[in-house]
């Protein structure tokens, strides 16, 4: 029997990946995957306004900060919740503000240097546990971000490739998703999602006892239920709505191989498990803003999921 806990969609959050990365040890699990979008959305400016105070605005709430205490709490704070803390002037944010392409090369740079962080805790954490961790970087990920896991001795990037996880059970892996309206960077159209998937369903010795780690859920499966949306992005009505958002592509490839597991993310409010014919599909959702770790720990067993249970930590 092999035991996997599966999460996803950290977005950046501090405490997310670190409970991830522990999470195999306190499961007991020889496996951990992350399905897709570790990286954090923002940056948000600590600005200094002269001596020992600075001011910071996160989620629309403006707070003057007093010495390097308060400082490094709410460094903590901004990193726990997804986003990427800055320390910077007055004159240094007129000049990133009148510099074209400047905020996205000071985003990247961040996003960049906190992977770097996260991968080094990884190493340091999972040296000598015999614990595997695998990632495929989603739709919100930066394709930077992929050189930078290949460096790491124990987080293996495994987008567009064939893992086997035991002597009977393999994986495909996929953190691309279909076309959304925030044009991110891993999208693109049913058409080319389907041959992605295809090409690696044909490398699998055993598709009934495999497991697709895909990052964007089944169309109309209920794991894909996001809020409608109007043309700028706001809920279209003030109740919940909820519209499938999900990819026929990813429902398709189910329904034909019926593989043993799907593990999906992307949509976070869409917390649940179903099943497409035999298959078991998961999406433990996520709330990495309030550092909250979702999961699924699955036992696998020969021709079968043994048993799952969706985690909170």
């Amino acid at each position: 029997m092999t035991t996997i806990f599966f999460a996803t969609d950290v977005h950046g959050s501090d405490i997310c990946w670190k409970k991830f990365i522990n999470a195999g040890k306190f499961y007991e699990s020889d496996i951990i995957i992350l399905g897709g979008d570790m990286t954090g959305k923002a940056i948000v400016p600590i600005i200094h306004q002269g001596g020992d105070t600075y001011k910071v605005v996160l989620l629309q709430q403006e707070t003057i900060l007093h010495g390097e205490d308060e400082v490094e709490e709410m460094v903590k704070k901004v990193k726990s919740r997804g986003y990427y803390p800055y320390r910077t002037t007055p004159d240094e944010i007129a000049e990133i503000s009148a510099t074209p392409g400047r905020v996205d090369e000071l985003f990247a740079a961040e996003v960049l240097k906190t992977a770097e962080q996260w991968l080094a805790y990884a190493d340091e954490r999972l040296e000598g546990t015999g614990i595997r961790c695998y990632v495929a970087p989603g739709n919100d990920d930066m394709f930077e971000l992929d050189d930078l896991i290949r460096t790491s001795k124990h987080v293996q990037l495994v987008e567009g490739q064939v893992i086997e996880l035991d002597k009977h059970h393999e994986m495909i892996s996929s953190g691309w998703s279909n076309i959304t309206p925030w044009h991110t960077f891993r999208e693109e159209e049913e058409d080319q999602l389907r041959a992605r998937y295809e090409a690696m369903i044909a490398q699998l010795k055993d598709v009934k006892n495999s497991v697709f780690n895909i990052h964007v859920p089944p169309y109309g499966s209920t794991l894909d239920e996001a809020p409608e949306l109007t043309e700028d992005m706001r809920p279209k009505y003030a109740g919940r709505s909820l519209v499938p958002v999900g990819s026929h592509a990813v429902r398709a490839v189910i329904e034909e191989y019926q593989p043993l597991l799907g593990l999906f993310g992307h949509i976070h409010e869409a917390k649940g498990t179903t099943r497409l014919g035999r298959t078991l599909c998961i999406n433990p959702g996520s709330m990495y803003e309030q550092g909250r770790l979702l999961g699924a720990l699955v036992k696998l067993g020969r021709n079968k999921v043994k048993s799952y249970v969706l985690t909170t930590g």
